[in-house]
This record gives structure tokens, sequence and C-alpha cells, in this order.
């Protein structure tokens, strides 16, 4: 399970990388389960921009904000989305369809991009853990495949976002961290080409963008402890 990464700290990146505005506050370095964080999602555009009926529909893209961890939308209290977020961090991709945590999210379109430079696992080649920062080979921002949503009751408003994971099993790279006998996770990490796409295809066709990314694209090394 991917619970825990690194934000793209830099404002500048987000406008070269994703094509959105930069955060107006700075956003948390470390994302945890529950802490806030930022994600990319599209907007409906307005009526009175002209669409050019031969051309693909526009996308408008958002920076949202929202808690690291999706709260279902049918969660019934404040406290018990307080419990369930922690363990909703990260959705797999073969089961997102029929998952009672993760279904109506996803048949409602809410797919969204994580913008990070790094997500973390553990090595326990060595029998202990020994924890490790992944990122791209040209040290360029990842785009990671998520899902958001927006829970509210009695006065109580969260919006919150989740990871999307496939199984890393054979992947040359990722198979070497997290517990060993445990299957093998790694987050859906979006070619740079395939960002507007992956947020306005059908829920049908949106699966075919959740696979594994080559593994002479990423590198791993160990977390030095200060």
């Amino acid at each position: 399970m991917t619970a825990h990464y690194e934000s793209v700290p830099s404002a500048p990146l987000y406008p070269d990388a994703f094509g959105v505005a930069a955060p107006e506050v700075a956003v948390l370095r470390d994302l945890w389960p529950r802490k806030p964080g930022v994600f990319i999602r599209s907007v409906p555009m307005s009526a009175d921009v002209p669409v050019d009926v031969d051309a693909p529909a526009p996308l408008k893209l958002e920076l949202g904000h929202g808690q690291f961890g999706l709260v279902p939308p049918w969660v019934k209290s404040a406290s018990d989305a307080k419990l369930r977020s922690t363990k909703l961090v990260n959705a797999r991709a073969e089961t997102v369809t029929t998952s009672n945590n993760f279904r109506d999210t996803w048949l409602a379109g809410q797919r969204c991009i994580v913008p990070m430079m790094a997500f973390f696992e553990d090595d326990w080649r060595s029998g202990k853990a020994v924890p490790t920062r992944i990122t791209r080979v040209d040290g360029k921002p990842m785009g990671v495949a998520g899902l958001w949503e927006r829970w509210a009751k009695d006065g109580t408003e969260i919006t919150s976002f989740t990871l999307l994971t496939v199984n890393a099993n054979s992947h040359a790279l990722l198979h070497r961290y997290q517990q060993n006998g445990n299957e093998k996770r790694m987050p859906v990490i979006l070619g740079e080409g395939a960002y507007g796409a992956w947020l306005s295809a059908r829920p049908e066709k949106a699966r075919e963008f959740m696979r594994a990314y080559p593994a002479h694209l990423l590198t791993a090394n160990p977390v030095e402890k200060k």
C-alpha cells in the first residue's frame, strides 16, 4: 500500500507539468493518511465558451484541495469518516468498479490526478524495513491516477482523494518492496500525454489507463536517516 508520498513543492511546476495554477498556499511536503493535499480534476466549461463540434471537447482543469484518504458517500458520521479514510488511501484497480468503498465515485467519473515528486515503500530484503524513495529517473513530477469525493453531513464537509494501484508482483523494480509474502502494489503513474484523456474518458475506457509504469523510467533510493 502506498500510504506516504512527497508533494510537488515548486509552484512553477504545476502550470508547466500539469497545466493548472499553482496552489495559493504551500502544501505539505510529506503526505500521510488524512493529511491535506492537492489533486487535479476537470470542471465543466462555461456555457459561453465557443465549441468546435469537429474537435475534441475542451477540458478545463482545476486544483482541488482535500485530505489523503477517501471518505465514501455512504459514511454516516464524521467520526466514522475519520476511521475509514485512513484505510482508503489506495483503491485497487481490479476491484474499483465493484468495491462498496469506491464504486459510486468511479461510476460518477470523479477521477483525478495526484501530483507528486516521489512515493515511498519499505524494502524488507534485509529483514528490516528500509524506507525507500521512488521517483522518475528524469526527476520530473509524477501524475498518479486517483479518485476524489465530497462528503457532507450535519454541517460537516470533507473533500478527499485516493490513489489507484495495480499489481506489481512482476514489476522489475517494485517487486522488491513491501513485506514478503504480501501482494506487491504500485500507484498508477500516468504518461504525461494521457492526463486529459484519463480525466475525460468514459468509465469503461478509463480502465485502460490502469497499468504499471515502466521500471526503467523509475529509480529507488533508500531514505537517509538524519
